[in-house]
């Protein structure tokens, strides 16, 4: 086993060395640094973005969602991706057509020329400081609870975390974005091909899909139906997760900025067909995961099921490869999105463009210690965590919206995405209630917020046009 690891992560971290070498500049401006030239292709655009969307989370998280929610968590979120395809075809052309005219530094300086309001900048920056900071941990913590489980003996828990934030660390200040997309490319690969190979095997040890649907419906016949054996899925809970997960390229800035460095809006549509095809071909195998996780391991912990599913139950190449696979998984997430949060900061400076490389050099060191202090308090519920990530983050999808509708977007909208953020986040805190009736708070949300966000912007457009009538 040893040997394998070691001839796999040579390769692993070979490569890496290798994309940040090509990837350095000795005199890049922080745009170079920051949006890798905005000369990204469709091939490396498709990777980046997947292996940004499908992380860790999916990994780990998904196999233990089927195993303990059944059907459902395909719906949840191989529907659910298939929906953001449509989206990204819009909204990129859209985005583009907008930053093309007023620039493009970050999701909040872009927002904050928008609406001409540094109210407006700081308001994306504060949401996506407030979700990706524990989306980020939770990738961490899904990590370490497997090497930790894997070799409880070799080094204390906390350790796997630290070693992946510093990896994380030394690679993107040397490389930039651009060796963080050369990382994802690598990554996504990686990831499609071991989650296939253990897909695969845990069917054959299963019985094959027929015996196991078989003896899951005799077992637990509520893995097989919705809302599932917990209850988990009913009609509320998969069209707010549906929405949430649809806005993400909105409302999640790794994503958002994705789109823009795409050399070309060809490339923009090609990429997002291109995520579509790979969100399915990346779920499905861990749909049979959970399966063989529903037929041998019903009631085992999560960290017992996944190192035995994952690791132990499979041939020791295999299981080396998921080590490998999952750590560059969970490092091309935690890239991504520490490295947005710095992007985003950047966008909201005014300095000098040396003073603005070192302030976000340095904020990306401090937004990467803060995560390795929240994975240490992290759940396990590695897919319900992320999707109140995704939640959180998608409050403000108006402010974004409104800014590539329209030319001068209406203020009321910052009013609105505020609220609706303030509101969510009290409730996690459990000073609000965080369900009304039968109805969980998110979905009354996304109701109230569609339809005050389309009143509010109709009257925007009406006015606009009766005063250039005028």
């Amino acid at each position: 086993m040893i040997g394998w690891l070691i001839f796999f992560f040579t390769l692993f971290l070979g490569s890496l060395g290798y994309a940040s070498y090509i990837s350095y500049q000795k005199n890049r401006s922080s745009d170079d640094f920051m949006l890798a030239g905005s000369n990204i292709g469709a091939i490396l655009g498709f990777l980046t973005f997947s292996a940004a969307l499908f992380s860790a989370f999916t990994f780990m998280g998904m196999p233990d969602f089927f195993r303990t929610h059944g059907v459902g968590a395909w719906i949840f979120l191989a529907l659910s991706d298939a929906f953001m395809v449509f989206l990204l075809v819009w909204f990129g052309y859209s985005l583009r057509k907008r930053a093309a005219l007023t620039g493009y530094k970050g999701v909040a300086g872009f927002i904050q020329t928008c609406y001409q309001n540094r109210y407006a900048g700081y308001l994306i920056f504060v949401s996506s400081f407030l979700f990706l900071i524990p989306y980020v941990a939770i990738q961490i913590r899904g990590i370490s609870i497997f090497l930790n489980a894997a070799f409880p003996d070799m080094l204390p828990y906390w350790s796997w975390a630290a070693i992946l934030v510093v990896l994380m660390l030394v690679y993107s200040e040397i490389g930039g974005l651009k060796a963080i997309v050369y990382s994802d490319a690598i990554q996504g690969v990686i990831m499609l091909a071991v989650i296939w190979i253990i897909g695969v095997t845990c069917l054959k040890m299963a019985g094959g899909l027929e015996p196991a649907l078989a003896q899951v419906a005799e077992t637990n016949p509520g893995l097989l139906t919705l809302p599932g054996p917990k209850g988990l899925f009913t009609s509320p809970f998969l069209v707010a997760s549906a929405i949430a997960i649809v806005l993400i390229p909105i409302s999640q800035p790794q994503f958002t900025t994705r789109l823009v460095v795409l050399k070309s809006l060809k490339s923009v549509h090609k990429m997002a067909y291109a995520v579509g095809i790979f969100a399915i071909l990346v779920i499905l195998p861990t749909a049979f995961i959970g399966l063989y996780g529903a037929v041998k391991y019903p009631d085992a912990s999560t960290a017992d099921f996944l190192s035995s599913a994952l690791l132990f139950d499979q041939p020791v190449p295999v299981a080396a490869l998921a080590v490998v696979g999952l750590f560059a998984a969970c490092l091309s997430t935690t890239n991504a999105q520490i490295f947005a949060l710095g992007t985003e900061l950047r966008s909201l400076l005014s300095g000098s463009d040396k003073f603005n490389m070192r302030v976000t050099q340095v904020s990306i060191v401090v937004f990467s210690l803060i995560v390795l202090v929240f994975s240490t308090y992290m759940s396990d519920e590695l897919v319900l965590l992320a999707r109140v990530s995704f939640t959180g983050t998608s409050m403000i999808a108006p402010v974004v919206l409104g800014a590539v509708i329209f030319k001068n977007p209406p203020k009321s909208l910052l009013v609105l995405s505020s609220i609706a953020l303030g509101y969510f986040v009290l409730s996690l805190a459990g000073f609000v209630p965080d369900r009304f009736g039968e109805l969980p708070l998110d979905f009354v949300m996304y109701c109230v917020l569609f339809v005050l966000t389309l009143i509010l912007m109709l009257s925007h457009h009406f006015t606009q046009k009766t005063t250039h009538a005028a």
